[in-house]
């Protein structure tokens, strides 16, 4: 379980294929962990890239904190992430939340990232979409009890499914996540959006309640392109193979 120390945090990462000569960086999303990628989507970036995973703060393995859950803190934490590993320029890519992380950390630290994926991407100032990520997060909970315990594919104990709603309720009515990503609610006016220089590439779920969303970015974005698949908010887990084959794809498109 490596754990490194990250801006005084401890933070739980994951690696794979470490002698790749190019990076991804995979950043998930709020209630959930580094296991929405680990067992499906990562081992098909790996065929060719050496691949990051981490849990973000009072997720997953990584330190409880009360605060910090603003788009600067969690991309300061992302960029220590980079530093630690001496990093110096990755592709990158987010899901729900955390693909707000990722267009935040192109904007703010744009010669770190070679390209940028975004998944399922909320509007912050939708609160009906907030309300939805809730419910997704806790159906990803249930499917991560179901079936995982950490990352090594063994099956949830009882005491290993009270911890993890433990984690759950801690996020959900102890941080100030909530009312930090309320805060962003204005993050898609942001001028330095329209921006950016990257190939972006945005993937939706047909019947996701953050299609707009996408579709809005899409066109604030010079040089980005939108795939729609079938699912909702949660195609990550849906669909892995066809995530990780699209986001395969765009990665290793010159």
């Amino acid at each position: 379980m490596p754990i490194l120390n990250i801006n005084h945090q401890s933070v739980h990462i994951q690696e794979l294929n470490q002698n790749a000569p190019e990076t991804i960086v995979l950043v998930h999303g709020m209630f959930s962990n580094l296991s929405v990628y680990y067992f499906s989507v990562a081992p098909i970036l790996a065929t060719h890239f050496h691949v990051v995973l981490y849990d973000l703060k009072s997720h997953g393995m990584s330190e409880k904190t009360l605060s910090g859950y603003d788009l600067e803190s969690m991309t300061d934490d992302l960029k220590g992430l980079l530093d630690t590993l001496k990093l110096k320029q990755v592709y990158l890519g987010g899901y729900s939340f955390g693909g707000l992380i990722a267009l935040k950390m192109a904007i703010r630290f744009p010669n770190l990232i070679k390209k940028l994926a975004v998944i399922e991407a909320p509007d912050p100032s939708d609160e009906k979409a907030r309300g939805i990520i809730e419910e997704y997060s806790r159906e990803f909970l249930e499917n991560y009890i179901e079936n995982f315990t950490d990352t090594t594919k063994v099956k949830m104990g009882k005491r290993q499914m009270e911890k993890n709603h433990r984690m759950y309720e801690y996020l959900f009515h102890q941080t100030s996540i909530k009312d930090d990503m309320i805060l962003e609610k204005d993050f898609f006016e942001d001028s330095a959006i329209n921006q950016l220089d990257q190939d972006v590439l945005l993937l939706y779920g047909l019947t996701s309640n953050c299609l707009d969303a996408g579709k809005n970015l899409n066109q604030k974005i010079k040089n980005s392109s939108i795939q729609i698949v079938d699912g909702d908010h949660n195609i990550p887990i849906q669909e892995p193979q066809l995530i990780g084959e699209a986001l395969l794809n765009f990665f290793q498109r010159k």
